[in-house]
């Protein structure tokens, strides 16, 4: 099962990158990066989980704006 997340999260994010530019860019990237964070809780990668978790604050302030 982690696997299909992991897989997931990282073709939304390729996805992500194609679709910077139109207001669904950001939103397919907080999805991917949801699912990569799930991984890397799981794998213990703190310091990509907080990475992750910068990125989808940032992708989520982009959306919703100040």
């Amino acid at each position: 099962m982690m696997g299909v997340i992991s897989w997931t999260g990282a073709a939304l994010m390729v996805a992500a990158s194609f679709n910077m530019a139109n207001q669904y860019g950001p939103m397919i990237a907080v999805a991917g990066l949801g699912l990569l964070t799930i991984q890397s809780v799981n794998n213990s990668t703190h310091n990509l989980t907080a990475l992750n978790i910068a990125s989808i604050l940032g992708f989520l302030f982009s959306i919703f704006g100040a």
